[in-house]
Order: structure tokens, then C-alpha cells, then sequence
């Protein structure tokens, strides 16, 4: 059996925009082969999602959601194309399921590119010197700041966490798959966490 590489997976999600779940599967039942893997993807309609990232998301809805005791309190604006799709119960059902995603844990941001320089040059420079306490080779370090970068962004932006209905899956591959169904470029515009007594 041909072992999937992560290198394989990324490149398919570069060329599709697909989750990397979707990409590993497809690369498994094509056996590893590269075109098979993106025909697999096209045919089950995931690879469009890339294509649809280019169209305008002006129609949408704001989702409000307060958690149980009324501590904590999420707005959320996601756009849609039209405003047909943002009256869709898949559309609706998916904000608040985003919204309560964002009241349990809290993102600082929700794409990656958000992240600040500084704020990442900290962080590696952390991880880096945690890695040399541990007495890791030198060679090591660049592999152990990458791999735990990647676990700081699943802490703190939005679309790279775990599912917290299903943590196998990423917020990124639900939105990916609720815009492969429903045809239509879907963003998280902005949003907005309010905790008792946290000071804005």
C-alpha cells in the first residue's frame, strides 16, 4: 500500500483548496496518485471550493449566541453570496455551531495570516529555547518550532481548530464542506467574544 505523505496531502490541498481530511482520502483511494486524487475531489465537487474563494461574499447573516448562565456572549458575521443561501438552515445551522465553537474556546484570530509577526517570532523564539533546554540537536529544533507552530494555531485561530462537535475534523474542512454543498463562497468575516466581567 503506497503511505500518503503529509507533503502529498498539502500539495493536493494547494491545488484544490479542499480539507486535508478530504485530500488524504482522496490520495488514499487513488493509491497515491496525484490527477486521480484531484478527479476524486472534483467529482465529489470539493475542489470548486477553491475556485468559488474568488467570488464576492456580500450577502450573509449575523449570528448571536449566548452561552448557558449568560456569562459569555459571541456575535459572528459570516457572508454568503446571496441572500438566499443566508437564509438556508445548513448556512444558519452552521454560524451557530461556529458561534458556540468560539465561546468554548476562544480564538484570537480566525485566519492564520492574522497572526501577528511579533507575536509568532515569540512564540518560535519560546519553542525554540524550551527545545534547547530539553537538549534536542540543533538540526531538530526547525522541525519541533514548526510542529508546535502549527499547534499554536490550532489554539488560537479559528478555522484551524478542532471541531468541538467533532474534533477529527477542523472548523476549516465544516466550512469547506458546508460551501462544497451548498455552491457558494462562505466567509467568517468577524467576530466578536464577550466574557463576564473581562475587561474589553
Amino acid at each position: 500500500m503506497t503511505e500518503i505523505t503529509t507533503e502529498a496531502i498539502v500539495k493536493l490541498r494547494e491545488k484544490t483548496g479542499c480539507g486535508m481530511m478530504d485530500c488524504k482520502k482522496a490520495l488514499t483511494e487513488a493509491g497515491g496518485d496525484m490527477d486521480k486524487a484531484v478527479d476524486t475531489l472534483r467529482k465529489k465537487g470539493l475542489a470548486a471550493v477553491a475556485n468559488r474563494a474568488e467570488r464576492t461574499a456580500a450577502q450573509g447573516a449575523v449570528i448571536s449566541y449566548i452561552h448557558t448562565g449568560g456569562k459569555i456572549g459571541v456575535m459572528l458575521e459570516i457572508n454568503c453570496e446571496t441572500d438566499f443561501v443566508a437564509r438556508n438552515d445548513d448556512f444558519l445551522q452552521f454560524g451557530k455551531d461556529v458561534a458556540m465553537q468560539i465561546a468554548a474556546q476562544n480564538p484570537a484570530y480566525i485566519f492564520t495570516d492574522e497572526v501577528p509577526q511579533g507575536v509568532l517570532d515569540h512564540e518560535k523564539e519560546i519553542i525554540s529555547q524550551q527545545a534547547k533546554a530539553d537538549g534536542k540537536p540543533e538540526k531538530a529544533i526547525e522541525k519541533i518550532v514548526e510542529g508546535r507552530l502549527n499547534k499554536f494555531y490550532e489554539e488560537v485561530c479559528l478555522l484551524e481548530q478542532p471541531f468541538i462537535k467533532d474534533p477529527k475534523i477542523k472548523v476549516k474542512d465544516l466550512l469547506g464542506a458546508l460551501a462544497a454543498k451548498i455552491g457558494e463562497n462562505i466567509v467568517i468575516r468577524r467576530l466578536t467574544r464577550y466574557q463576564l466581567g473581562e475587561k474589553s
